[in-house]
């Protein structure tokens, strides 16, 4: 059996037909699937977008939490510096009262120096006098030993 030819257009425009419903229901689908996929997306770049903003929304609280510490921290080298100047205050006071008792010192000094000068003075003028005592006893000794010996020879 033979097509006739009017029978061979009409399979024809039938499979054309069959085909672009086909092409067309694949696009359909396709581009449903597509949107679809977009709106997915979409949702999920707004998701995204959310938990960025969220994040960034934690970020600035942690950044003004670190702000304070640093705040706190700074008041806490404030409350050192004054400590350092109150202490440096007190070393200052210490090297005033050394400088005093320096000079105190230096005076006690002084008067012992001329206490020792005294005392050395003293012992020169007992040293002499000792000396003469010495000298005029050897002397005296020597002279009744030699007046001695005269008479007995």
């Amino acid at each position: 059996m033979t097509l006739a030819e009017g029978d061979l257009s009409q399979i024809r425009e039938m499979v054309e037909r069959l085909v672009e419903e086909r092409i067309t229901t694949l696009y359909a689908q396709r581009d449903l699937e597509l949107r679809e996929r977009m709106v997915r997306v979409a949702e999920e770049l707004k998701h995204q977008r959310e938990l960025m903003e969220q994040g960034f929304h934690l970020m600035e609280k942690r950044f003004e939490q670190v702000d304070k510490r640093f705040e706190q921290m700074e008041r806490r080298f404030e409350q050192v510096d004054k400590r350092f100047e109150q202490m440096e205050r007190r070393f200052e006071q210490v090297d005033k009262r050394f400088e005093q008792m320096d000079k105190s010192l230096d005076k006690r000094f002084e008067q012992m120096d001329k206490r020792f000068e005294q005392m050395d003075r003293h012992f020169q003028s007992l040293a002499r006098r000792l000396d003469r005592f010495m000298f005029w006893s050897l002397g005296l000794t020597v002279s009744a030993v030699i007046f001695v010996i005269n008479y007995m020879h």
